[in-house]
């Protein structure tokens, strides 16, 4: 709060002309719990107040913390869920009884005001704006977007209106440009009122990298030439010779059309083009896999069909990483579950630095059971080729039995997650352009495909026991449960290499039946199936 009382001092003392310089002031009550210390998160107390697990909220007129008692009126709340921006504005103008209501109103009437008049002054168009507040806030849209999207003209009429009625925070005409337009952004170009004409993007070269930019409401991509697609996943191309595979699914959930379509993507990669690119339009990369249909046919007593439906996962991995052409994943924001699968087989990586990757399979209940387990145990004995493996093999089961994340692509690395191989690439709107490049490369250089790995260095029954032990402190410690353990104990079994001596010699194919086998015994016991059902309804894992 106090950051905040410096900003509001700065625009004070600085903007002395600004209309909008009577209202840059905190109300006393603010700048009481500023004079007291309570500053907010840092101080630990400000208007909320954190008592156990129940968050208080400043009682204004007593000035103590009390429950917070504070709901969405029903009206206002149907109104929120209208899709139609104009509608949703124009029913919240109209609720003229309700507080909340009119709050929200209110506030976007006078941001677009404030916006629109000072637009001249502080940026060359309406494009500048928007995405300022859309990075420097985290906004979906800017306030010109919010404004068009709601109707131009309508909303600048309700603005006057509201002004002639004295409801406006200042009674300062909205400039004339806003009546001579019908939209802020266009697919020319945003509005810049100094030149009165709408400026098209800037063409330096660096921006040439981003194949895909960030757009405003006023434009449209042109994702390239379709070769393949169902409602799950599409193939694509830019009119060059890399493939492109993004999902259609609802934050591009792998489903078993998006396996596939996977699938049909590499063979048809290597049936013409110099690599296969797997990168989605949007974040996240992908939450993971579809547990729905699983859940239902475990519910059915159906378990070979999962059985083939794990089958079909992990040979789906060992197709992007067995593929006659490169193969690269293309991560930006969650990379979670088979996402991080897939980054872990396929021939390299190149993540946006604000990728979050991570094997969460435990939290639900289960291991990870499309590869993942398989390339850790291979990955570390490919590391070693002599001494001990099972430091490394240690490291990846604390990961992958807590369900770790990674916060960043640069971390992941560290982790071993990603392959020393990636790369990582700092502007998140350049992945697709390093990506193809990356592809290129690896073919003009004349890319071969591995072999399937024979000889893979286990730490066996030894590693397994040492890992128990470390359950054992932990759940002598009250810091997991009994489920826990389960599920951690067939994780060690995996990327130990199963009931073999130490250093015995396994293959690939031998690690994803053992993989497979104990995904099996997870999902059908009753306490996973729990955590799956909770998470599906809820979003939130479910600790038991």
């Amino acid at each position: 709060l106090d950051t905040l009382n410096h900003t509001v001092n700065t625009m004070k003392n600085g903007l002395a002309d600004d209309p909008w310089n009577k209202h840059y002031q905190l109300p006393e009550w603010l700048q009481g719990l500023i004079e007291a210390g309570a500053l907010g998160q840092k101080t630990r107390v400000g208007v909320y107040k954190k008592e156990g697990r129940e968050i208080k909220i400043l009682d204004i007129k007593s000035k103590t913390y009390r429950a917070q008692n504070a709901e969405i009126e029903p009206e206002v709340l149907k109104i929120l869920k209208i899709r139609d921006s104009a509608q949703r504005f124009a029913q919240l103008r109209a609720l003229k009884d309700s507080n909340q209501a009119q709050f929200l109103w209110s506030m976007y009437r006078d941001l677009f005001h404030y916006a629109a008049y000072h637009l001249a002054d502080i940026a060359d168009n309406a494009r500048d704006v928007d995405f300022a507040i859309r990075w420097g806030f985290g906004w979906r849209q800017g306030p010109f977007e919010i404004w068009q999207d709601a109707g131009w003209q309508q909303v600048s009429k309700w603005i006057n209106e509201d002004m002639k009625d004295g409801a406006t925070m200042i009674q300062k005409a909205l400039p004339a440009w806003v009546a001579d337009i019908d939209a802020a952004h266009t697919a020319q170009g945003s509005y810049s009122p100094k030149t009165n004409s709408y400026q098209p993007r800037p063409q330096l070269a660096v921006f040439q990298r981003q194949l895909y930019p960030e757009l405003t409401i006023g434009e449209q991509a042109d994702y390239g030439t379709t070769v393949y697609e169902d409602e799950d996943i599409r193939l694509w191309h830019m009119n060059d010779d890399v493939l492109i595979a993004s999902f259609n699914t609802k934050k591009h959930i792998i489903t078993e059309a998006v396996l596939s379509g996977i699938q049909k993507a590499v063979t048809t990669a290597e049936d013409g083009y110099s690599g296969l690119v797997l990168w989605q339009k949007s974040e996240p990369f992908t939450l993971g896999a579809n547990l729905a249909p699983a859940l239902e046919a475990v519910a059915k007593g159906q378990i070979n069909e999962v059985e083939a439906l794990v089958n079909k996962f992990q040979q789906t991995s060992q197709k992007l990483r067995f593929s006659k052409v490169p193969t690269i994943v293309a991560t930006r924001g969650l990379t979670l579950g088979g996402g991080c699968e897939f980054s872990m087989n396929a021939t390299s990586v190149v993540a946006a630095f604000e990728s979050w990757i991570g094997l969460v399979e435990a939290g639900v209940g289960l291991l990870p059971a499309g590869g993942g387990l398989k390339e850790i145990a291979r990955r570390t004995s490919e590391d070693f080729a002599t001494g001990d493996l099972y430091p490394q093999i240690e490291h990846f089961f604390k990961l992958v039995a807590m369900a770790q994340v990674a916060g960043s692509a640069l971390e992941a690395k560290n982790w071993k997650l990603i392959k020393p191989c990636t790369d990582i690439v700092f502007n998140t709107h350049e992945v697709l352009h390093v990506a193809k490049e990356k592809v290129k490369w690896l073919s003009a250089k004349g890319y071969r495909a591995p072999v399937e790995d024979q000889n893979i260095r286990v730490v066996g029954q030894a590693g397994i026991a040492n890992m128990k032990m470390i359950l054992a402190n932990m759940m002598a410690g009250r810091m997991m449960s009994a489920h826990d353990y389960e599920i951690a104990v067939r994780i060690a079994t995996v990327i130990a290499g199963g009931d073999v001596d130490s250093n015995s010699l396994v293959n690939e194919q031998y690690l994803l039946d053992l993989e497979r086998k104990l995904f099996i015994e997870l999902i059908q016991m009753p306490k996973t199936l729990a955590r799956i059902e909770h998470t599906l309804k809820t979003g939130k894992p479910l600790r038991n």
